[in-house]
């Protein structure tokens, strides 16, 4: 799949926002968020040898801009996903049927760190 060969119409005012925008300001706004980033704590481990294991949550300052036949499709997907989620934690923690019919091994869940004995 080749880029195509104009803006599509979502991102026009991004678009424009963007060419208005001198680079030194993008790049004084990539950095302040980082050091945000860093001072809130979004970031995640990587543990290797030597190095600082914390890296920053990868994100981009250009918004995501999509239309709204693509966004009804995304939240079917995400909406459905969180329905599985939440039924998944409600099994795991009431009948555990999903452990029962051995779908996913017992000691995965219940030796977890974050699984929580107490909220049984």
């Amino acid at each position: 799949m080749g880029w195509p060969d104009h803006i599509r119409p979502p991102y026009a005012l991004v678009d424009a926002w963007l060419k208005s925008l001198p680079a030194e300001q993008l790049a004084l706004k990539r950095r302040e968020a980082e050091v945000l980033f860093r001072r809130i704590g979004i970031t995640f481990a990587v543990y290797t040898e030597g190095g600082d294991p914390e890296r920053l949550i990868p994100f981009d300052l250009i918004p995501r801009v999509m239309a709204q036949a693509e966004w009804q499709s995304l939240r079917k997907g995400l909406e459905q996903r969180v329905r599985a989620l939440n039924a998944f934690i409600h099994d795991v923690y009431h009948d555990r049927e999903i452990l029962k019919a051995d779908r996913i091994p017992e000691r995965l869940v219940l030796n977890n760190p974050q699984f929580r004995p107490e909220m049984v």
